[in-house]
């Protein structure tokens, strides 16, 4: 079988004219320069095959990039938001805690007489019994609380301490249906009596004659008398006055002055009278 292509010259003669050839244009290219013009040319022609050797890459780096960029946008975003929470958590206390320091500032500041030793006291616990409005504070014997002792918020009479223990006490409000203190009207100094009613938002003035100097809006003070509670502390507000010839008495109405609903921080009070009774041991209180 005769191959078409059998003639010329052999392999290795092959070779050596190609060798010999690549070296002349080599030679002859350093020399002169002369494929400059060619090797633009050649090389605008394979450059786009270049970006397209490199497209796979830039592609890969390109998705690389943006996965990586993604998961750190989405840490940075949990975290973000953990941090939010936080601060948040932050907020919420700090309010918390301003909102009781005002309260203090308040209580502090409340217009106690100069006489007069005070002790803030912190609620503990409410009664249950819808028909009895009684608290538990965390002062106790051991703070020099007695019985019969005046409490105050930072508005006005709160109630009287009716029972002692060591560590804690029971108030006994104003508005329990079993309380009652003398008072009289800052405007004009009529006394009454007032009583509570068995509700926190409303007191009861009895035995009020007809005739009597009283108008809706009057501020009705402690008297002092009963040697409870000392003279001049805001008692309540006359909201109503019914006068009905038909009934020997006029029917009066008071609300509260203290925030008999909303008890966090109570003042004890000592009289100059009752810290030179008690032992001394009894009223070293924080």
């Amino acid at each position: 079988m005769n191959l078409m292509f059998s003639s010329g010259p052999s392999l290795p003669n092959r070779l050596a004219l190609a060798l010999l050839l690549s070296v002349s244009l080599i030679v002859f290219d350093h020399k002169f320069d002369g494929f400059g013009t060619t090797r633009v040319y050649l090389n605008s022609l394979v450059s786009p095959l270049q970006y397209l050797a490199n497209l796979p890459g830039q592609l890969l780096n390109a998705s690389a990039s943006r996965f990586v960029s993604h998961e750190r946008l989405f840490n940075d975003n949990a975290k973000l938001t953990h941090d939010a929470m936080l601060m948040n958590a932050q907020l919420q206390r700090l309010t918390f805690l301003r909102e009781e320091n005002d309260r203090l500032r308040s209580l502090l500041n409340s217009p106690v007489q100069d006489n007069t030793r005070k002790v803030v006291a912190e609620l503990m616990a409410v009664d249950n019994n819808p028909y009895s409005h009684q608290i538990v504070i965390n002062k106790g014997a051991i703070n020099g609380v007695f019985e019969g002792q005046p409490v105050l918020d930072d508005k006005g009479i709160v109630g009287q301490i009716m029972q002692v223990s060591s560590t804690n006490s029971r108030v006994l409000l104003i508005a329990d249906v079993t309380h009652a203190i003398p008072v009289r009207v800052a405007r004009n100094n009529v006394r009454l009596v007032v009583s509570g009613s068995g509700s926190l938002n409303e007191l009861i003035i009895q035995h009020v004659a007809h005739s009597s100097d009283l108008k809706v809006g009057d501020v009705l003070l402690s008297s002092g008398l009963g040697n409870v509670y000392p003279e001049g502390y805001p008692v309540a507000t006359i909201t109503s006055i019914i006068r009905d010839e038909s009934r020997p008495f006029a029917q009066v109405r008071a609300k509260p002055i203290a925030q008999l609903d909303r008890l966090k921080y109570l003042l004890l009070l000592w009289s100059e009278r009752t810290l030179e009774e008690a032992p001394k041991t009894e009223v070293t209180g924080k």
